[in-house]
């Protein structure tokens, strides 16, 4: 009996020795928990402060356009002077296109550093959005060649066909304001002409929920007036300085294709503003011109790293 009570007594001490080295234990281990929430606290402002460098034009009007007829949203368009911030990625892209380039008053892509690539050409296609079979295969290509393109879309088609502006968008190329009706601005009164720009800014925003940032005026005809009401709206204004002369081909033209790419390919130089537009013969031709382009050592600018300025 005596030895089962000391048995006892022996047992019970040991349990309460593990027990309370259990507790300072749970204790100790508790600590780094308690620090590193605490330390978390502080992460938030380290995020925001990396997060701040997020961010997301005129001249002698050539060129005669006679078809007839591009991350997060963006931040404030009159926000992007182009200061040499990066503008945030779009479409769901994920990596941010840091802002290399500007337009020159010639319409022409310029480094704005000596280091920087200048054998670039920006690609667009205007008058859309028209057909998604026509699209599609525009994008094929783009994509194949790992390319960025502006779209430039009047507002009426956009109003007919809302479905084909949200196609161009989700596919990751880039939109821009080609006016509401296709018509000359030069001599229309403001009223008209801020109309004409604003209306296509508010369907396209409402549209895929962003605005906007390039505009192209109809026939390379937008006026003082067109540059004035684009600037307000912090679109960049512009023409182009190479074009395919796609629109003024016949639609039976065979040679079509290789009449758009030769024409091209006959005005290339550094920077190039090539205009396209939404025709089955570009669609056809697109592939090779590309391919041209490359063996010839251009590259193609992502309109996103393009000054929202002139200079």
């Amino acid at each position: 009996m005596v030895r089962k009570t000391a048995a006892l007594l022996l047992l019970t001490a040991l349990l309460l020795s593990a027990c309370g080295g259990n507790k300072e234990a749970a204790t100790e281990n508790a600590k780094p928990a308690v620090q590193q929430q605490e330390a978390g606290k502080q992460a938030p402002a380290g995020d925001k402060e990396t997060n701040t460098n997020e961010k997301e034009t005129t001249t002698a009007e050539t060129g005669n356009d006679g078809a007839g007829k591009s991350d997060a949203k963006n931040a404030d368009p009159a926000d992007g002077s182009g200061n040499g911030q990066d503008q945030p990625a779009a479409n769901g892209d994920a990596a941010e296109v840091p802002i290399k380039y500007h337009m020159n008053k010639a319409y022409n892509i310029v480094p704005n550093d000596e280091g920087t690539e200048k054998n670039v050409v920006l690609l667009t296609f205007d008058d859309g959005p028209k057909k998604a079979e026509w699209i599609n295969s525009l994008i094929d290509t783009l994509d194949k060649h790992h390319a960025k393109a502006i779209f430039f879309v009047n507002g009426y088609r956009v109003k007919e066909h809302p479905e084909l502006l949200k196609l161009i968008h989700d596919r990751g190329q880039i939109i821009g304001n080609h006016s509401w009706d296709h018509i000359s601005l030069r001599k229309e009164p403001e009223a008209k002409v801020r109309q004409q720009i604003e209306d296509v800014q508010a369907i396209v925003k409402d549209t895929i929920g962003e605005a906007p940032v390039f505009f192209r005026p109809p026939f390379g005809e937008g006026g003082d007036i067109g540059k004035k009401i684009a600037k307000e709206n912090g679109l960049l204004y512009m023409t182009w300085s190479n074009g395919s002369l796609d629109w003024t081909m016949k639609s039976k033209g065979k040679d079509n294709p290789q009449k758009v790419i030769q024409n091209v390919m006959d005005q290339l130089h550094p920077g190039s503003n090539i205009l396209m537009h939404e025709l089955p013969w570009t669609t056809e031709a697109l592939d090779q011109l590309l391919t041209r382009l490359e063996s010839k050592g251009y590259s193609f600018v992502d309109p996103r790293g393009i000054e929202l300025e002139m200079r």
